[in-house]
């Protein structure tokens, strides 16, 4: 528990860009703020994923040095498995942000707009 709470800025931040980025997606009528609120959400994700896996002592797992964290009687290393999947999440985003800012391209050239109320009225 003592080395989740050592990285309380981290988690703090990492708390603060999703509260941040939910209170912009649900507060917001035009979708390409949705869409960057969506991005903060996702980047507050991955701190969080990196910051769980972090430990201060940690070394990389085919690095082995006498002068770090030892816990009865191995070194702790770090895991490599959240680090992938955050490079990974990074690339899906990405992805992701590209095909919504291509639809919402497309929803301006329809409606003339990107106000969610304004195309919900065009709509009838």
């Amino acid at each position: 528990m003592v080395d989740f709470l050592q990285n309380w800025v981290y988690l703090t931040g990492a708390m603060a860009l999703v509260g941040i980025g939910l209170y912009i997606v649900l507060t917001n009528t035009n979708i390409f703020r949705i869409i960057v609120g969506l991005n903060i959400i996702d980047s507050g994700t991955n701190l969080f994923i990196v910051t769980i896996a972090w430990h201060p002592k940690s070394v990389m797992p085919i690095y082995t040095a006498t002068n770090n964290l030892v816990v009865n009687g191995h070194v702790i290393s770090a895991d490599p498995l959240p680090q992938s999947l955050v490079l990974t999440a990074i690339v899906i985003g990405l992805g992701t942000t590209a095909l919504a800012l291509a639809i919402a391209v497309k929803i301006y050239q329809k409606y003339g707009t990107l106000d969610v109320r304004k195309i919900k009225e065009g709509d009838r």
